[in-house]
């Protein structure tokens, strides 16, 4: 009889993160407690210490995970395409779909940030405005070549950026749209806020 294989160490952390993100969806951050998330993982609530400092280290993860995928996801819509209006269009039709698709974990990322510590809300938020540069320079190039048109570039990137995460606040697997029908839907709208 073959012995039980044991979780990896990865596997575990990877689990407690899982758990984590659907605690946080359902309690809010301070609702949830660490015997939650060891529950969720199927683990005893120590061995949520044997793999993270915190319930706030688990945020912070999560968060930081998050701001990292969607920096590198914008940075890519940009990538390869000199035209600002193409750039736009591809930037925001993969936000949108992003945030449709990752609806839960996105929703602990952008309404949970309070509950993280000074140190950590700082690097998500030098996070965060990375993101915002690369969609503010898309609008201000693409204003400068005369193919956009928006008296507040700033304005307007910050904008789109808000009605893009307000997805995940809103959208559902039962929505009654597809993450690519939302996608295309918020692109449309990005261009004409933009004055494509």
């Amino acid at each position: 009889m073959a012995a039980a294989r044991q979780p990896s160490p990865t596997d575990a952390r990877e689990r407690l993160l899982e758990a984590a993100v659907a605690a946080f969806a359902v309690r809010g951050f301070h609702g949830t407690t660490t015997r939650d998330i060891a529950a969720g993982a199927g683990m005893s609530p120590a061995a949520l210490y044997v793999h993270h400092r915190s319930k706030e280290e688990l945020l912070h993860l999560i968060s930081r995970e998050g701001h990292l995928r969607t920096l590198a996801l914008v940075e890519a819509a940009v990538a390869g395409r000199d035209d600002p209006v193409a750039q736009l269009t591809v930037l925001v039709e993969e936000f949108v779909r992003h945030h449709a698709l990752t609806h839960t974990t996105a929703r602990v990322i952008n309404y949970e940030m309070a509950a993280l510590s000074a140190e950590h809300l700082a690097e998500i938020m030098d996070l965060r405005r990375r993101i915002d540069a690369v969609v503010r320079d898309v609008i201000e190039r693409g204003v400068a070549a005369g193919v956009l048109a928006t008296p507040h570039p700033a304005m307007t990137a910050t904008a789109l950026l808000s009605l893009g995460i307000d997805v995940a606040r809103w959208y559902r697997d039962d929505a009654g749209w597809t993450p690519e029908q939302v996608a295309a839907h918020y692109r449309d709208l990005a261009l004409r806020m933009a004055g494509a």
